[in-house]
C-alpha cells in the first residue's frame, strides 16, 4: 500500500497535460537554447477556419437576402458595402465623441472600408465598364443616404449611429471572391449540407 501511495504523489506532481503554446522544436536537446529570450507568447493559439467551415459561411451569406437597394452583383456590392461603412464613419465622427465604444466600432468600420477598398482595387481590372459604373451607382446611392443623415441634429446622429446593424454577411465574401479572382458560383445550402 506504501508503494501505490509513494506512485501517486509522484505521479501528482507531474502535469498530466502539456499545452504546447509554440512550434515543437525537433531539435537535439543539446542545440535547444538553453533559455527564451525576449517575449514569452500567452495569447490563445489562433484558429484557422477550415475550407469547408468557410463555404458552408459563404453558402448561408449568398442565400440570405440583401437589404433593399443592395445591388446582387460582387463588385457593386462591395462598392456599396465600402460606402456604407464609411457613412457611418463619417456620422460617428460628427459627434466628436470619446466614448472608447464608438471610436472602436469607427476604428473597425475604417478597418474594414480598407478591405473593402482593397477588393475593388485588385479586382477593377477584371471589370466591365458596364459592372464599374454600377458600382459607381450603388456607392453614390449608399453615401447619398449618409449625407442625409449628417443635415440633422446631434441627437439625431448619435441615435442613427448606435442603430446601424452593420452590414450583411455578404460583403465580406463577395470581398475576398474579388481579391481572389473566385470567378465560380458559390456553393448553395443544399450544396453543404444544409438543406
Amino acid at each position: 500500500m506504501f508503494a501505490s501511495l509513494a506512485f501517486a504523489a509522484a505521479l501528482a506532481s507531474q502535469p498530466l497535460l502539456t499545452i504546447q503554446d509554440g512550434p515543437i522544436s525537433t531539435a537535439p536537446r543539446a542545440e535547444q537554447p538553453a533559455a527564451q529570450e525576449g517575449p514569452i507568447a500567452t495569447a490563445a493559439p489562433v484558429e484557422i477556419e477550415t475550407p469547408e467551415a468557410l463555404r458552408i459561411r459563404e453558402a448561408v451569406a449568398y442565400a440570405n437576402p440583401l437589404p433593399r437597394g443592395a445591388p446582387e452583383g460582387d463588385y457593386p456590392l462591395v462598392a456599396w458595402c465600402e460606402a456604407l461603412v464609411l457613412g457611418h464613419v463619417r456620422v460617428g465622427e460628427s459627434l466628436n465623441t470619446t466614448d472608447e465604444l464608438d471610436l472602436d466600432i469607427m476604428r473597425l468600420g475604417r478597418l474594414e472600408a480598407a478591405d473593402f477598398h482593397d477588393a475593388l482595387r485588385i479586382s477593377a481590372s477584371r471589370q466591365t465598364p458596364a459592372t464599374r459604373a454600377a458600382a459607381d451607382r450603388a456607392a453614390a446611392d449608399s453615401r447619398g443616404k449618409w449625407d442625409q443623415v449628417l443635415t440633422r441634429s446631434q441627437a439625431d446622429r448619435n441615435q442613427i449611429f448606435g442603430l446601424f446593424y452593420g452590414l450583411p454577411g455578404r460583403c465580406e465574401h463577395a470581398a475576398r471572391r474579388l481579391r481572389d479572382n473566385i470567378t465560380t458560383p458559390p456553393a448553395t445550402p443544399a450544396e453543404v449540407g444544409l438543406e
